[in-house]
């Protein structure tokens, strides 16, 4: 039975999800394949590069520098997050993406955008970790109205979590009986209407189809969260996530919050490790 580990987005939430990476990785437990989710792709292609430690790395340092993330670049560059620092010269020159592991670690690493012209979820399966596949990784994560649309192939895409926040469904199409999935919200948490959505659907008045999939991403999400548990009830699921809400934003220039949140997840992957390791060797 194939092995598969799912990772939700939630922006600077994903420093939960990097903390469980690590703790997976320090201990040598692998997946056959993954799925990430906007901030579960961009920190999450770092399972398939085996490098521990460098999204809280590079995300503390950079953290207050105003071409990786700032109201200046959106205003700029229609990007809150830098493109051109965050995708580039981060993985390029200054915290060097291990392209070479990637491509030789024998585990299939997808990434879910949204389609803008369907509003339908696109997978596409990261193999080499070069250029075009930090293009994917940027559309999972281009969140809309904070990013500008990503153009792969003549598709126009945005944010992976419009569409299908927590892509359990997808893998389990692939084959993958066995689902490890990081939640990056507490237990309780059910998604409503986002804040300022009357602001942002104005926004994307040109986007009628945008709108739509972001009116029913509530109850996507919710009915998503449901399905997970009920598999996990099943045996077929291992879930990890925040005890309680993570309290942080969708941008942090605090290293210190980061670092906050990377150690809730360390700890909530340690805390649950022997079960984990006993959920994958069945």
């Amino acid at each position: 039975m194939k092995t598969g580990l799912v990772m939700e987005g939630g922006a600077m939430r994903g420093m939960f999800t990097a903390g469980v990476l690590d703790v997976m990785m320090e201990h040598d437990i692998t997946f056959d394949g993954a799925v990430g989710v906007s901030a579960g792709a961009a920190f999450g292609c770092n399972i398939k590069s085996r490098q521990i430690g460098r999204v809280i790395r590079y995300n503390k340092k950079y953290c207050q520098n105003k071409e990786f993330v700032s109201l200046e670049s959106w205003l700029k560059t229609g990007d809150l997050y830098g493109v051109d620092f965050g995708y580039r010269r981060i993985p390029l020159e200054l915290d060097v993406f291990d392209v070479e592991t990637f491509q030789n670690t024998p585990m299939d690493f997808y990434v879910v955008a949204t389609d803008m012209d369907t509003g339908m979820p696109v997978y596409h399966n990261c193999l080499n970790g070069d250029a075009q596949d930090l293009e994917w990784i940027r559309a999972s994560a281009s969140m809309p109205v904070a990013s500008r649309p990503v153009v792969i192939d003549g598709q126009r895409l945005s944010d992976g979590g419009t569409s299908d926040s927590v892509p359990l469904r997808f893998m389990e199409s692939e084959g993958y009986g066995k689902n490890v999935v990081i939640l990056t919200q507490a237990p309780d948490y059910r998604k409503n209407t986002m804040k300022h959505y009357g602001l942002i659907k104005a926004m994307l008045k040109d986007e009628p189809v945008m709108i739509e999939a972001l009116d029913i991403r509530p109850f996507m999400y919710n009915q998503e969260i449901r399905y997970v548990h009920d598999q996990e009830k099943r045996g077929h699921v291992f879930v990890i996530q925040p005890p309680e809400s993570l309290n942080i934003g969708s941008v942090c220039r605090d290293p210190d919050e980061l670092e906050r949140v990377y150690q809730v997840g360390r700890k909530a992957a340690l805390d649950r490790l022997e079960a984990l390791q006993a959920f994958l060797a069945k």
